[in-house]
């Protein structure tokens, strides 16, 4: 599974967790089930199905240059 870096703003919906682990072979996927676990994330990630614009997302220290499209692996760090 991947680990997801919870910022401050976020963990209000995940119960203070910091870090949550995560399925998924794309940030699309690792978005969904981070929904499915803490419902609300997807709204403040997601916009009209792409990340939403003032949003910076790195997996394993690289931007996520294709978008939700990005490949996650399974022992990822999403932040």
């Amino acid at each position: 599974m991947a680990t997801v870096l919870i910022p401050q703003l976020l963990r209000e919906l995940t119960g203070g967790a910091e870090r949550v682990e995560v399925e998924g072979a794309t940030l699309r996927r690792v978005f969904n089930d981070l929904e499915r676990q803490y419902p609300g994330t997807r709204a403040r990630l997601v916009q009209n199905n792409e990340i939403r614009p003032e949003i910076s997302v790195a997996v394993d220290g690289s931007l996520a240059g294709a978008g939700l499209l990005t490949e996650v692996s399974e022992r990822a760090e999403v932040a």
